[in-house]
């Protein structure tokens, strides 16, 4: 005759704590998804195939270390304050050049054009990295050398995810000095172009930082907001009729990378 056994109460005793543990995160993972912020032990025993005895001997060492917090009304968990402290700390030692650099090769290769990423600082946007492809005619970039918003396609998606307030500062404080011939230089304009970059979710440059130049860029999002941007650029002739499918790569990229930061589109 067989029993059943629940690996998170019977069998060897490292066994069943790797168990406990496996299910512990099981049932954290479940409150990060936007519909299930607030769940009853019923709800989690369903939804995990487990017994509502062990959710609750669960839910009990969670909330003894402020991961998880109980509504003594509704009778629901939530996540606790203990896990913003690890999302702090994972965020401090966090570096987005090693993650970034898997998505700047894949578009590297993919698109056979150079792959580049920049960060913000203030009114300016700087390149850190880039991939570059194995051709003689191939776009490089300055890294550590400042751009203003305005120009270019990754200043453009940094300017477009901006807040309202920040957007209106930046038109009506700086100068929109004309970088290249082809450069945006009408607030006007310019903020009609924002509002499609919002709506589209990549802004594209034909020559507006360096003549001859073509270049596709998306935002990398984490949960307060962007945190870089990703483009690809090449020769204007070789990238023009190609802009579109480019396109569609950078921002399945970029929202990869921004999903692994945390980041969940509304």
């Amino acid at each position: 005759m067989s029993t059943s056994q629940d690996p998170a109460t019977d069998g060897p005793e490292p066994n069943r704590r790797v168990a406990t543990i496996e299910r512990a995160a099981d049932v954290l993972f479940l409150f990060t998804e936007d519909d299930r912020q607030r769940l009853g032990v019923t709800e989690i025993a369903t939804e995990l195939g487990i017994s509502k005895a062990v959710v609750h001997r669960i839910l009990t060492s969670l909330k003894e270390r402020d991961l998880v917090s109980a509504d003594a009304t509704s009778r629901k968990y939530s996540l606790g304050p203990a896990v913003l402290t690890l999302a702090n700390a994972y965020r401090d030692q966090l570096d987005l050049r090693p993650m970034a650099l898997e998505s700047m090769e894949r578009l590297c290769e993919q698109t056979n054009e150079t792959a580049t990423l920049s960060i913000r600082n203030g009114n300016t946007r700087i390149y850190v990295d880039q991939v570059t492809p194995a051709l003689e005619v191939r776009m490089t970039v300055q890294t550590g050398r400042p751009y203003p918003l305005h120009a270019g396609s990754s200043s453009k998606a940094f300017l477009a995810f901006l807040p309202p307030s920040e957007i209106d500062a930046y038109l009506a404080d700086q100068r929109l000095e004309a970088v290249t011939e082809a450069t945006v230089t009408d607030p006007v304009k310019l903020r009609t172009e924002l509002t499609s970059i919002r709506a589209q979710g990549y802004a594209t440059s034909l020559g507006e930082r360096q003549l001859g130049a073509a270049s596709v860029a998306a935002p990398v999002f984490d949960r307060d907001g962007v945190v870089a941007v990703i483009s690809v650029c090449g020769p204007l002739e070789r990238m023009r009729g190609q802009i579109e499918e480019i396109a569609v790569a950078v921002v399945a990229e970029t929202s990869n990378l921004s999903f692994r930061l945390g980041h969940r589109a509304r």
